[in-house]
Protein backbone atom coordinates (compact mmCIF):
# COMPACT_ATOMS: atom_id res chain seq x y z
CA UNK A 1 0.00 0.00 0.00
CA UNK A 2 2.89 2.49 0.15
CA UNK A 3 4.05 2.81 -3.14
CA UNK A 4 0.49 3.35 -3.94
CA UNK A 5 0.45 5.79 -1.36
CA UNK A 6 3.46 7.53 -2.67
CA UNK A 7 1.82 7.36 -6.23
CA UNK A 8 -1.47 8.53 -5.43
CA UNK A 9 -0.39 11.37 -3.07
CA UNK A 10 2.48 12.53 -5.90
CA UNK A 11 0.56 11.94 -9.32
CA UNK A 12 -2.97 12.52 -8.22
CA UNK A 13 -3.64 14.76 -4.96
CA UNK A 14 -0.75 16.72 -5.97
CA UNK A 15 -2.06 16.42 -10.02
CA UNK A 16 -5.40 16.66 -11.28
CA UNK A 17 -7.10 16.48 -7.91
CA UNK A 18 -4.83 19.21 -6.28
CA UNK A 19 -8.13 21.16 -5.82
CA UNK A 20 -9.27 19.20 -3.58
CA UNK A 21 -5.79 18.95 -1.54
CA UNK A 22 -4.69 22.65 -1.86
CA UNK A 23 -6.41 23.12 1.25
CA UNK A 24 -4.20 20.84 3.47
CA UNK A 25 -1.26 22.67 2.39
CA UNK A 26 -2.61 26.51 2.62
CA UNK A 27 -2.77 26.49 6.61
CA UNK A 28 -4.32 30.70 6.28
CA UNK A 29 -7.17 28.92 6.92
CA UNK A 30 -7.75 26.00 9.22
CA UNK A 31 -11.45 24.96 8.93
CA UNK A 32 -12.44 21.69 11.16
CA UNK A 33 -12.97 19.74 7.77
CA UNK A 34 -11.15 20.63 4.39
CA UNK A 35 -11.66 19.28 0.97
CA UNK A 36 -8.87 17.15 1.42
CA UNK A 37 -10.57 14.82 3.83
CA UNK A 38 -13.39 13.91 1.17
CA UNK A 39 -10.54 11.71 -0.07
CA UNK A 40 -11.82 9.61 2.41
CA UNK A 41 -14.46 8.88 0.82
CA UNK A 42 -12.74 8.71 -2.73
CA UNK A 43 -11.27 5.90 -1.27
CA UNK A 44 -13.78 4.17 0.85
CA UNK A 45 -16.56 3.47 -1.94
CA UNK A 46 -13.80 1.76 -3.89
CA UNK A 47 -12.79 -0.81 -0.73
CA UNK A 48 -16.63 -1.17 0.39
CA UNK A 49 -17.29 -2.51 -3.47
CA UNK A 50 -14.08 -4.74 -3.14
CA UNK A 51 -15.43 -6.31 0.08
CA UNK A 52 -18.40 -6.66 -0.84
CA UNK A 53 -18.00 -8.48 -4.73
CA UNK A 54 -15.41 -10.48 -2.36
CA UNK A 55 -17.80 -12.08 -0.06
CA UNK A 56 -20.05 -12.65 -2.68
CA UNK A 57 -17.37 -14.63 -4.34
CA UNK A 58 -16.47 -16.65 -1.27
CA UNK A 59 -13.92 -14.24 0.30
CA UNK A 60 -11.75 -14.23 -2.69
CA UNK A 61 -8.96 -11.87 -3.28
CA UNK A 62 -11.04 -8.68 -3.82
CA UNK A 63 -12.62 -8.87 -0.12
CA UNK A 64 -8.61 -8.84 1.46
CA UNK A 65 -7.75 -6.38 -1.16
CA UNK A 66 -10.92 -4.00 -0.09
CA UNK A 67 -10.22 -5.19 3.65
CA UNK A 68 -6.29 -3.88 3.10
CA UNK A 69 -7.34 -0.40 1.99
CA UNK A 70 -9.72 -0.02 5.05
CA UNK A 71 -6.89 -1.05 6.91
CA UNK A 72 -4.73 1.11 5.62
CA UNK A 73 -7.36 3.95 5.61
CA UNK A 74 -7.45 3.25 9.18
CA UNK A 75 -3.87 3.62 10.08
CA UNK A 76 -3.77 7.13 7.90
CA UNK A 77 -6.56 8.61 9.85
CA UNK A 78 -4.84 7.67 13.39
CA UNK A 79 -1.14 8.75 12.56
CA UNK A 80 -1.68 11.77 10.21
CA UNK A 81 -5.35 13.37 11.33
CA UNK A 82 -4.80 12.52 14.71
CA UNK A 83 -1.14 11.99 15.79
CA UNK A 84 0.73 14.64 13.03
CA UNK A 85 -1.33 17.22 13.03
CA UNK A 86 -2.98 16.99 16.72
CA UNK A 87 -6.79 16.77 15.87
CA UNK A 88 -6.70 14.97 19.04
CA UNK A 89 -4.24 16.00 20.98
CA UNK A 90 -1.78 12.62 21.68
CA UNK A 91 1.50 11.80 21.80
CA UNK A 92 2.26 15.54 21.59
CA UNK A 93 5.91 15.22 23.08
CA UNK A 94 6.44 11.62 21.99
CA UNK A 95 10.40 11.05 21.71
CA UNK A 96 10.47 7.74 19.90
CA UNK A 97 12.86 8.11 16.80
CA UNK A 98 10.66 6.90 14.16
CA UNK A 99 7.31 8.89 15.01
CA UNK A 100 9.70 11.92 14.98
CA UNK A 101 11.11 10.85 11.62
CA UNK A 102 7.55 10.62 10.13
CA UNK A 103 6.42 14.23 11.97
CA UNK A 104 9.59 15.63 10.66
CA UNK A 105 9.05 14.27 7.17
CA UNK A 106 5.35 15.72 6.80
CA UNK A 107 6.47 18.65 7.84
CA UNK A 108 8.60 18.84 5.06
CA UNK A 109 6.41 17.84 2.67
CA UNK A 110 3.86 20.82 4.08
CA UNK A 111 6.91 22.74 3.67
CA UNK A 112 5.85 23.48 0.16
CA UNK A 113 2.63 25.23 -0.60
CA UNK A 114 2.05 24.86 -4.34
CA UNK A 115 1.60 21.35 -6.15
CA UNK A 116 5.59 21.26 -7.66
CA UNK A 117 8.67 20.88 -5.72
CA UNK A 118 7.06 18.68 -2.68
CA UNK A 119 8.91 15.93 -1.32
CA UNK A 120 8.29 13.13 1.46
CA UNK A 121 5.21 11.97 -0.38
CA UNK A 122 5.01 8.71 1.55
CA UNK A 123 3.14 7.83 4.27
CA UNK A 124 4.47 4.95 6.94
CA UNK A 125 8.29 4.77 5.31
CA UNK A 126 10.25 8.33 5.09
CA UNK A 127 13.84 9.17 3.86
CA UNK A 128 16.21 7.45 5.72
CA UNK A 129 17.90 11.00 6.40
CA UNK A 130 14.68 11.70 8.89
CA UNK A 131 15.25 8.69 10.93
CA UNK A 132 19.19 9.54 11.58
CA UNK A 133 18.04 12.85 13.17
CA UNK A 134 16.28 11.16 15.72
CA UNK A 135 18.32 8.18 16.08
CA UNK A 136 21.85 9.90 16.18
CA UNK A 137 20.32 12.45 19.55
CA UNK A 138 18.91 9.26 20.93
CA UNK A 139 22.68 7.51 21.21
CA UNK A 140 24.06 10.93 22.89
Amino acid sequence: MEGFTWLIHKYVMHGFLWSLHKDHHDHSNDPPLEKNDYFFVIFAIPAIALMYYGTVNNFNAYFYIGLGVTFYGMAYFFVHDIFIHQRIKVLKNTKNPYLLAIRRAHKQHHKHVSKEMGECFGFLWVPVKYFKMYFNKQKM
